[in-house]
């Protein structure tokens, strides 16, 4: 199975507790990804919800031509204030580990992304990744870091 890495590293002009509060609740999520994604957290969580090592998410994507997929992730590591990781339980993907790293600078926090995924389908999902799922996720991060900017500022 070929795996892919990504890395996205933002400065957001916010304090760190700002960043851990909105980053670390899972349905705030949403309003950071593109809206012809159709993304919608299906899980019973409020806006007060916080992100804790074991939690199960569930959400609803159409990453392509408005195909519903059912998404499962569980957080598996989190270290509040520092960092967060989340890694696929059902979906799209054969392998999902993101990784939500922040870390305090001056002016504000820097924000980085590690993500680590692979596709299914061998060769198939080789040339699905070349084609298509590696340019859309990159497209899903760069809309984030303007959403983000929207949000809180450019630094």
């Amino acid at each position: 199975m070929k795996t892919y890495s990504l890395k996205f590293k933002q400065n957001i002009p916010i304090s760190l507790d700002e960043a851990w509060n909105f980053f670390s609740s899972p349905l705030n999520l949403a309003k950071i990804t593109p809206a012809d994604m159709r993304f919608v957290v299906t899980s019973d969580y409020t806006t007060d919800t916080k992100v804790y090592a074991g939690m199960i998410i569930t959400y609803k994507i159409s990453p392509l031509a408005g195909i519903k997929l059912n998404w499962m992730t569980e957080i598996t590591h989190v270290v509040e204030g520092q960092y967060f990781v989340d890694e696929q339980r059902f979906g799209p993907y054969a392998l999902w580990h993101h990784q939500h790293h922040f870390k305090e600078i001056p002016g504000g926090v820097e924000m980085t992304d590690i993500l680590n995924y692979a596709i299914p389908y061998s060769i198939i999902g080789q040339f699905a990744n070349k084609v298509f799922v590696g340019k859309k996720l990159k497209e899903v991060f760069d809309y984030r870091v303007k959403a983000i900017e929207g949000l809180f500022g450019k630094m």
